[in-house]
């Protein structure tokens, strides 16, 4: 089936070219991310393979349509960047990779709350400029904290158990509480307000819906312990950034830790080191020592992106063969 796949880099074609030699799809690559600027160019293309940071809304899914695309395939769990109930109304079926490597993403947030407790930018900084001094370095043990994971779908409960193994204590929210959890790992589910009143460290692993977007914002850091670490893998739009950079500014917050950003779209997965950034509050992130993001890499390892790749590809050839669709997403779920 003829697929174009937008927004790639060297690692996604490199994946899903080895990975298409057991499905034998024609594929064609695109540097550019799928807007209502770029749709044009899938004219032809029965299918279409967008990424997370694409932004395929009405218009975006008319021009597809009328190119004849009728599935677009998301390589990714994410797909708040995509207007469902416009591709419904359009006939365009909207597949995704509901899960890649939990263990991917669960193992990126532990070791950006590693490298914030443990002061290790600044020290590997200091000792390339052979400044061996470590005053403003001291961390805390991890073990005996309290770990608190909002989410404890796939990638939460790895991140449990990772915690657990350090030693901690985990508070959990979810709208779904997972028993087995709490009896392999002795986890205890409760309310938010409990969770950030008694938590350490604070990791996000919820999914962006109308509901959970801003869900930490100036009120929730106000009811958080201070001196907090707070983790997000998840979606950008979970903390309000503005409201994170306050509780920074005040202390509050001890240090975060982001893989993701609310307005990353037109940043992230790019490079822009010969310009001016002009986004202000990410540059403000960017200014605080105890601040460290990076550009939504929690997937990148080898066996997530052959994951991807894999299930990506089989979606379009269920789709193809008029196979069930097993990973549709439909626009009610926004709604969950």
């Amino acid at each position: 089936m003829k697929l174009a796949v937008f927004d790639t880099h060297t690692y996604d074609r490199e994946a899903l070219t080895a990975a298409n030699a057991r499905f034998g799809h024609e594929l064609t690559y695109f540097d550019t991310r799928l807007t209502r600027d770029t749709a044009a160019l899938a004219l032809g293309y029965p299918a279409v393979c967008s990424f997370v940071n694409d932004r395929v809304d009405a218009q975006a899914l008319a021009t597809l349509h009328g190119g004849g695309t009728r599935l677009l395939a998301l390589r990714s769990a994410g797909f708040n960047h995509v207007d469902l109930e416009a591709a419904a109304r359009l006939g365009i079926a909207v597949a995704r990779v509901p899960e890649y490597s939990p263990h991917a993403v669960a193992e990126h947030a532990v070791a950006l709350l590693l490298a914030l407790n443990r002061h290790l930018p600044r020290a590997f900084n200091r000792v390339r400029e052979a400044n061996f001094s470590l005053d403003g370095l001291v961390g805390f043990d991890l073990f005996g904290k309290t770990c608190g994971l909002v989410g404890t779908g796939k990638i939460g409960a790895v991140v449990a158990r990772i915690m657990r193994g350090f030693g901690c204590q985990v508070l959990a929210f979810d709208l779904s509480p997972d028993p087995r959890l709490t009896e392999e790992l002795g986890i205890r589910y409760a309310g938010l307000e409990e969770l950030y009143r008694h938590s350490d460290i604070i990791s996000l692993h919820v999914p962006l819906t109308p509901a959970t977007r801003h869900l930490i914002d100036a009120a929730a850091f106000a009811r958080m312990k201070r001196g907090v670490i707070l983790l997000n893998t998840g979606r950008g739009a979970l903390v309000d950034s503005r409201a994170l950079i306050d509780a920074l500014k005040r202390g509050h917050v001890g240090a975060a830790g982001l893989d993701v950003y609310e307005e990353e779209e037109n940043v992230f997965f790019r490079n822009l080191s010969d310009q001016v950034l002009q986004d202000d509050v990410l540059a403000r992130l960017l200014t605080f020592h105890n601040v460290l993001i990076t550009a939504h890499q929690g997937f990148l390892t080898h066996e997530a992106l052959a994951n991807i790749a894999d299930t990506t590809l089989a979606n379009v050839r269920a789709f193809e063969r008029g196979e069930p669709l097993v990973n549709e997403v439909r626009a009610a779920e926004v709604l969950r």
